[in-house]
Order: C-alpha cells, then sequence, then structure tokens
C-alpha cells in the first residue's frame, strides 16, 4: 500500500493520524478571495518530484498524477515489486480519478493568443482524466489493463472491486489499483454553488462532523492512495507478504429522478451484494468504514441503509427494539475531509491499517448523533480491539454506490 494524504505521507505517519484522531483539515484564505464562501480544504503537500523523476516525465504530469506517483512508489516498494520486475512480468493498472482542473489552464493562453503551438507538447496528456494512469503506466513500465474508472466520489472503490473482479477471472494476477484527486480550488466552485461545502471557517478541523446534528457540508481534500491487488498463489509464490485479501465487491445505482439525491435503498442493495459476494452474514462485519461525508441528506440516507443492514427492528418484540448489534462504525472523513475521487481507495487503505494494528478509527466532532443513526455503534473514541472482516462504504453523485469487504490474512 501507499498513501499521500493530509493526515500523512507515509503509512506509519497515517495509521498514528487515524490513532489520534489528528485532523488534517485547514482554512486557506486565497479560497476566499477566489470567490468561494467555503475556505476549508485538506492539507496535502505537493510533493517534490526531482529527486525521483526526469524532467520529460515530470512535465507530463497533472497535479493528481504526481500524487498518485508518490503513492504507487510507496505501494510498489512495500510490495517488493522492482523495476525490473515490472519491466519483465505483465501488471496491469486501474485508478479511480474524476475531475482534471488543468484543461482550464490552457483556455487563456487560446482565447488571448489565438495560437495552439503555445500550449506546448504536455498540454494534452496533463489535462486528461487518465493523466494519471497513462503517467504512472509509463513511468512504471506496465504492460497489463490500463484505464481510469471515473465513478464520481465512488470512483476508486469501483477501481478496487473492478481489479479484484479482473484477477477472479484469471485475466491478470497483479493490479496497481488505487485513486488520486488534486485540490484545484476551481474544482470546488461548483460544490460551493450549491452549498454542499462546510461554511464552519473559524474551526477548520471541526469543520467535518459525519452523522452530527450540527454537520453542514463536506471539505474538500485529495492526493493519492495506491494498493497491490494480486492474485493470492501468485503471491505466495513469489513471498509476498499478504497484508489483507479482498473478498466482496458490491455495487449499485440509484435509479432516482434527482441526479444529486443519495438513496439509502441503493446504499444498501450495493453492501448486500458485497456481502453476498463475501458469503459472509452481517453479524461477520467487524467494522464498517462508512461513507458519511458530512452532508445532510447523505449522513442521513446512509445511516438508514446502515441500520436496515446491521440493526433492523425486531418484529418479535412488537416495538422499536433492534434484532442485531451494529459493527463498530466511523467515517475517516471526519479527519481526512472527503478525499473524493480517492477516498474509496484510501479508506481501504486507513481500514487494512486499523485491521493489521487492531484498532477502531474514531469518528471525531460527533457531540450530538442524527437520530437515523441512534441504532448504531458509531465509535466516538479510539477503540483498540481485533479487526478481521471491514466493510468499506463509498457513494457518488448520479446514484452510483460501491461496497468492499476485506479481510485479514
Amino acid at each position: 500500500m501507499g498513501i499521500w494524504s493530509c493526515i500523512g505521507q507515509d503509512l506509519h505517519t497515517v495509521m498514528e493520524s487515524l490513532k489520534q484522531g489528528r485532523s488534517g483539515i485547514i482554512f486557506d484564505p486565497t479560497r476566499i478571495e477566489y470567490g468561494l464562501h467555503s475556505g476549508l480544504v485538506g492539507n496535502v503537500p505537493r510533493p517534490d518530484l526531482k529527486p525521483f523523476l526526469p524532467r520529460k516525465f515530470r512535465a507530463t504530469m497533472s497535479e493528481d498524477a504526481e500524487y498518485a506517483y508518490m503513492a504507487a512508489r510507496q505501494a510498489f516498494e512495500q510490495a517488493g515489486l522492482s523495476d525490473e520486475y515490472l519491466r519483465q512480468n505483465e501488471v496491469g493498472l486501474i485508478f479511480g480519478n474524476d475531475v482534471n482542473m488543468h484543461m482550464l489552464d490552457y483556455m487563456p493562453i487560446m482565447e488571448e493568443e489565438h495560437d495552439s503551438m503555445l500550449l506546448g507538447p504536455s498540454a494534452l496528456f496533463k489535462g486528461e482524466t487518465s493523466s494519471v494512469t497513462m503517467n504512472l503506466g509509463t513511468i512504471f513500465h506496465l504492460k497489463g489493463i490500463n484505464f481510469c474508472v471515473g465513478a464520481a466520489c465512488a470512483s476508486s472503490s469501483h477501481a478496487v472491486g473492478l481489479a479484484a473482479m479482473l484477477i477472479r477471472q484469471g485475466m491478470q494476477n497483479t493490479i496497481l489499483v488505487g485513486g488520486s484527486c488534486m485540490l484545484d480550488m476551481r474544482g470546488s466552485a461548483a460544490a460551493d454553488a450549491i452549498d454542499a461545502l462546510s461554511h464552519q471557517n473559524d474551526t477548520p478541523q471541526g469543520a467535518m462532523m459525519p452523522f452530527d446534528t450540527n454537520r453542514d457540508g463536506f471539505v474538500p481534500s485529495g492526493g493519492a492512495a495506491a494498493l497491490v491487488l494480486e492474485e493470492y498463489e501468485h503471491a505466495v509464490a513469489r513471498g509476498a507478504t499478504i497484508y489483507a485479501e479482498v473478498v466482496g465487491y458490491g455495487f449499485s445505482s440509484n435509479g432516482t429522478e434527482e441526479i444529486s439525491a443519495p438513496s439509502a435503498d441503493g446504499e444498501y442493495r450495493a453492501m448486500k451484494r458485497a456481502l453476498d459476494d463475501a458469503g459472509l452474514q452481517p453479524s461477520d462485519i467487524d467494522y464498517v468504514n462508512a461513507h458519511a461525508t458530512s452532508t445532510t441528506a447523505g449522513d442521513i440516507e446512509e445511516a438508514k441503509a446502515l441500520t436496515r443492514l446491521f440493526a433492523p427492528p425486531n418484529p418479535s418484540s412488537g416495538s422499536s427494539e433492534t434484532s442485531a448489534s451494529s459493527p463498530f462504525i466511523s467515517s475517516t472523513k471526519s479527519m481526512t475531509g472527503h478525499e473524493n475521487w480517492m477516498a474509496g481507495a484510501s479508506e481501504a487503505v486507513y481500514s487494512i491499517l486499523m485491521m493489521q494494528n487492531n484498532f477502531v478509527a474514531p469518528n471525531i466532532n460527533l457531540e450530538n448523533v442524527i437520530d437515523e443513526a441512534k441504532d448504531l455503534n458509531i465509535a466516538r473514541e479510539t477503540i483498540y480491539t481485533p479487526i478481521n472482516t471491514v466493510l468499506s462504504n463509498s457513494s457518488g453523485m448520479g446514484g452510483t454506490n460501491s461496497a468492499l469487504v476485506f479481510r485479514k490474512i
């Protein structure tokens, strides 16, 4: 695994941030100057690639490709996959990535100068949504499957699921999978326009409040996360250290009439499909990393879906008493903000770190739980306990849902 996020740019630092409930959100006044009402953002540093890559590679990389490169370097190193191995074997590449703002950089040049030759040879490669995969595939000499998944905030969760499916079908034995998201403030304008972003500019680290009655929107964040998925016997044969197994993938579309409306039914169906794919019951899940983005409608619908799956009403009691106990639940977005297209992959990394180190990261900033989540076991502080099976939930605008189940090996 590899990670480049606002709570750390290596696995150890990220693990400590998760344990401590440490937020990576800051207030950036330049966002207010630009015209946004929310000045909040994840504090993700741009990496310096000069020590690692010659200029010919750096010149074609978008911001999100830079983050993805740093995460991929870590993942390949941890997986023990050298440059020589990557050159000699077929390794695939699937990344979740939905919006690339670099193409906007070239519009003023064309409008003012009316000469496309001034854009330079790197413009096309930096501006494509697939800038991430075209650059990583070239830099790491990857010869297998190669594409980006664009599914809004479920992009990289679907990427992990699709990669697992290809490996199960025997079409690939190793795939670098992940997600990346740039922090260009121009990309936040549309969300700010529909009042989806938090306005708690005075308290940046307390602005993300998943499942809390006082939540008022999400904080945009980004970076990149990468995981090496490998067929089990293939990994064992080369002596790889195995951290977890992808045992379930579920998906659904809401099918509602409103493009921005979340759906408890849609999320429930994706989670149920993931459990069925894994051959597991809800009672087998130890921890759920919720999608919960601190938005007014989204948290309510997900809480309804989680309650339906893990704590449904007990019909034999003749009351609202629940018939099942909820696993531990938290939204790591309370610390990281909403990492958008990278969220599914980064939350896979966060969840696996919890499994490997026997703890549940807290849902910070939770004081008053919404009624729809009252039967859920939401962790308000770090809980040290064995975690063997995790469900990670993701949803995106337009009604796309994805759920992944990971199991410790």
